[in-house]
């Protein structure tokens, strides 16, 4: 058996997903983006889709969120993705697809993304799958925001866009800013 604690994965996978709310255990994952990338941040791949979830449940749970009733039009349009998407299972599949495809069938790869650890809360309460391919470690591009603000008073412009895929390319380009002002 590999020790964890002495690899670096070769491979990220950045990875964003929205969800009904911010509670694993009862709200549910709607869309996911993911792209796969080396340690140079060169894109080897990506995916998005919806998450079928049922439309009664998709409603209760967006009706009960505050940030999902400021953004009637955004909400929707997750609905309306979700109901017309692959049922999860076969989603999650599709993830581990992209994984097997660019890094191979054993490969583990690093989680990456901004506040990456609620994702992979996600990830832990509907994916076993997909969790067991993730190294136990994680990128969290927000811990760098943290530390550039707070340190270097440095703030990476974000477009706030809320769609899976956008937010990927832009967590990745964050973290290439931050880089790009430590090496000067």
């Amino acid at each position: 058996m590999t020790d964890l604690k002495r690899v670096t994965p070769k491979f990220l996978l950045w990875l964003d997903m929205e969800m009904t709310g911010l509670k694993p255990t009862a709200d549910r994952i709607v869309e996911v983006g993911a792209i796969i990338t080396n340690w140079d941040f060169t894109e080897l791949g990506q995916f998005e889709s919806g998450v079928r979830q049922a439309e009664a449940e998709l409603r209760e749970k967006f009706g009960a969120n505050a940030w999902a009733a400021a953004r009637p039009n955004e909400t929707e349009e997750l609905i309306q993705l979700s109901l017309a998407a692959p049922a999860e299972a076969d989603v999650e599949q599709q993830v581990i697809r992209l994984i097997d495809n660019v890094a191979g069938k054993d490969a583990i790869v690093l989680l990456a993304g901004n506040s990456i650890h609620q994702d992979r809360q996600f990830i832990r309460a509907w994916w076993p799958k997909l969790e067991e391919r993730l190294h136990y470690r994680m990128l969290d591009v927000s811990a760098w925001k943290v530390v550039m603000q707070a340190k270097y008073n440095l703030e990476f412009p974000k477009k706030e866009t809320h769609r899976a895929l956008g937010d990927i390319e832009e967590s990745i380009a964050e973290l290439k800013f931050y880089l790009g002002k430590l090496g000067k």
